[in-house]
């Protein structure tokens, strides 16, 4: 068996699977459903998601090996 990697890291928590006998209009409903409650919650908290994400990807290291003359 497969084992997916979640965007959110969680590895642990309630298994969910896709019903392979869902009918292409099921399947868009689920999915339709989905990108209305993403935009329902980034309309809510959209800065708060961005200053997450932000902190998450930050880094603090320092760049003494960066090579100033990289043309990028």
């Amino acid at each position: 068996m497969r084992t997916w990697h979640q965007p959110s890291g969680l590895s642990a928590g309630l298994p969910f699977t896709v019903d392979a006998t869902w009918t292409p209009e099921q399947a868009l409903a689920v999915w339709e459903l989905l990108d209305d409650l993403r935009d329902r919650i980034w309309t809510h908290y959209g800065l708060v998601i961005q200053n997450q994400l932000r902190e998450q990807h930050i880094t603090n290291d320092a760049l003494d090996d960066y090579d100033q003359d990289l043309p990028f």
